[in-house]
């Protein structure tokens, strides 16, 4: 029985060093498993921030009866009546929360349907890139909740109308949008719809 002992203190001992160079492994597999999980994260508010080059699609949309530009994730892109060209924008500031400018940090491509040599860029104050479209610059609207919403479309907001467009560059007004009258009630709506909080 005493023979036993030496051994059974050396298989103790084994099991033991075992045991810590298991629990040092699992502590490195985890803070390797740590850096790697955060570096995902940080990709992703970089690509959320605007990184990429952007694209313009062209999408049916039931509610505006016709074909709209889209951004790559099929939001709905409008154009501010505002500008009054192609490399300028007069949204900035609240204005620019509300209405974000389609950015692209390379050269935007356009889907199938559109003309690419309507897209363009121009440079914005704040030192981001801004796609255009037949001489529009292009936003998304921070109201809109999924794609193929057109929530902003015929809003008069910050100065100036806001529309969807169709593949020629021309306003999209929707079916409910065709008169004066009631364009002028969307414009009422969109304004008593508070102080542009999302």
């Amino acid at each position: 029985m005493a023979r036993f002992r030496p051994r059974l203190a050396a298989v103790l001992a084994l099991a033991g060093a075992v045991a810590l160079i298991l629990a040092a492994c699992g502590s490195s597999d985890s803070s390797s498993t740590t850096a790697a999980d955060s570096s995902p994260t940080s990709t992703t508010s970089a690509a959320t921030s605007g990184g990429g080059a952007a694209t313009v699609d062209l999408a049916d949309n039931a509610d505006l009866g016709t074909s709209i530009l889209v951004d790559s994730e099929g939001n709905t892109l409008y154009l501010f009546e505002k500008d009054d060209s192609a490399d300028e924008s007069y949204c900035s500031g609240a204005c620019a929360k509300a209405w974000p400018p389609l950015t692209s940090t390379g050269q935007a491509s356009a889907g199938d349907g559109l003309d690419a040599s309507q897209l363009t860029t121009f440079d914005r104050d704040d030192g981001t890139t801004q796609v255009a479209y037949a001489g529009h610059p292009l936003y998304l609207y921070a109201g809109d909740t999924a794609p193929g919403d057109a929530n902003g479309n015929g809003s008069d907001q910050f100065g100036a109308e806001w529309y969807a467009m169709d593949s020629s560059g021309a306003t999209v007004e929707g079916d409910e949008s065709s008169s004066e009258g009631s364009s002028s009630g969307d414009t009422s709506s969109s304004d008593s719809s508070g102080d542009y909080s999302y």
